[in-house]
């Protein structure tokens, strides 16, 4: 787990060797500032988006951790990158088997718009045949739509 953390989430970037990857993207009618408000309240998400459940949180900073539940499934986390109004990226683990890291990046578009976009790499023993990509990239299209809804309402 050291060496995803400090290799790939640390430096803004998910494992292009894990064999599960997905990059999803989104265009929202809010600010930045908005999706970033959304999308840094990870306390909040259960409001709009109910398949997260956060079971512990502290300081949302580089180091810290944090656990979360997703569907049924608990996962370990530790953020990796904190760039206010930017980049929120963190790296976990499933089970004690399978590393993870999510990246999420808030970019500003023409007009007030904001491009959000999702990347996530997933890698353990038949981490392909128990959660493959299409899998990954639905539940990051859940997500995208749901912050999506939240921040135009």
């Amino acid at each position: 787990m050291k060496d995803l953390h400090t290799e790939y989430a640390m430096k803004g970037r998910i494992d292009d060797r894990a064999p599960v990857r997905n990059t999803s993207s989104i265009e929202i009618d809010a600010s930045p500032a908005e999706v970033w408000a959304l999308l840094s309240d990870l306390r909040g998400w259960e409001r709009w988006w109910p398949e997260h459940k956060v079971l512990e949180l502290g300081e949302i900073a580089p180091g810290e951790r944090y656990r979360w539940r997703l569907g049924g499934v608990k996962i370990s986390s530790r953020f990796a990158v904190v760039t206010e109004g930017r980049e929120l990226t963190w790296s976990g683990v499933v089970l004690g088997l399978y590393r993870a890291v999510d990246r999420n990046l808030v970019e500003p578009l023409p007009g007030g718009r904001t491009r959000m976009t999702i990347s996530e790499s997933l890698a353990g023993p038949l981490a392909g045949l128990l959660y493959p990509a299409a899998k990954l990239r639905a539940g990051h299209e859940r997500f995208l739509d749901a912050i999506k809804k939240e921040a135009e309402r």
